[in-house]
């Protein structure tokens, strides 16, 4: 068993936002003293501060701010009467301290040219990355800190474990490949932001493919194909990669608040016109 200690370090070890739970006042008879804590991840709990509602209402409270990526300490009374259905008959108060930064999860599938070089520069974000393809020899030797390769057999299985709300960028080295995956990301219509690699013409034909599977035009109309924005020209994979970053970027900030992404927009939103700078920084 994970201690509370053991938990958070872990948990930060791997980027994964938590919220550390402390019972910071007790009063009257209450089932665990003052600064008891607990650590709670959107998926785990590690350690207690006593178990029954108490727990039971702070752990929702916890995982309600990791899922509006609170970064604000918090507290929080409670009356451990017959409102909570604790017989202790006491009060306490939490204190609620989200640890670690929410981080985008970015699925890439495909790892040619443009993924190879559009990878490095997702690393660089506050994120974490999923680098999918069946062809394991197109990896580099060198995998930035923060990516995970996943070598598939099929990467279209791979979409059912992707966390909800991730950022999917589908550019692999077969049409018939991105149309399965595109539809995958699709169907689950779950995600932030889906990106297929491609021009007007390959959307064109997607879309149509795609509506005579039952897809409607609403939910096409979240796939950005082409994707990246149109001021980064170029066909070099470094400039179609920037051109994604950027629109990436600029998602991310929409979604995170700009404050925190300030720091990590980095060189890639120099390389953005003006009009479009203030979205990546």
């Amino acid at each position: 068993m994970h201690t509370w200690i053991n938990a958070l370090a872990d948990l930060q070890a791997r980027g994964e936002p938590c919220v550390l739970v402390t019972i910071i006042e007790e009063r009257g008879s209450t089932p665990r003293n003052a600064g008891s804590k607990m650590v709670v991840s959107a998926e785990q709990l590690f350690d207690t501060i006593g178990g029954g509602h108490l727990e039971y209402k702070a752990l929702h409270i916890a995982r309600q701010m990791l899922a509006e990526g609170r970064q604000a300490p918090h507290l929080e009374r409670f009356s451990l009467g017959a409102s909570l259905g604790q017989c202790c008959g006491g009060a306490t108060v939490l204190l609620f301290e989200p640890m670690g930064r929410v981080q985008a999860q970015i699925a890439v599938f495909g790892a040619g040219h443009v993924g190879r070089a559009l990878v490095p520069l997702l690393a660089a974000l506050p994120c974490r990355v999923r680098w999918i393809d069946s062809r394991e020899q197109e990896f580099p030797e060198a995998i930035p800190t923060g990516v995970s390769t996943i070598v598939s057999e099929d990467p279209v299985d791979e979409v059912d474990d992707l966390p909800v709300g991730s950022y999917c960028i589908v550019m692999t080295h077969n049409h018939q490949l991105d149309l399965e995956l595109t539809a995958a990301i699709l169907k689950r219509n779950d995600f932030t932001w889906f990106g297929l690699i491609g021009s007007k013409t390959k959307r064109a034909k997607f879309e149509h493919r795609l509506h005579d599977r039952g897809f409607t035009p609403e939910r096409l109309q979240r796939m950005r194909c082409p994707m990246g924005i149109a001021e980064v020209k170029g066909k070099l994979p470094i400039e179609i990669a920037v051109s994604i970053a950027a629109e990436i970027i600029a998602t991310y900030n929409a979604n995170f608040g700009q404050h925190d992404a300030a720091a990590n927009a980095g060189p890639i939103a120099q390389l953005l016109p003006p009009s479009r700078r203030s979205q990546a920084l």
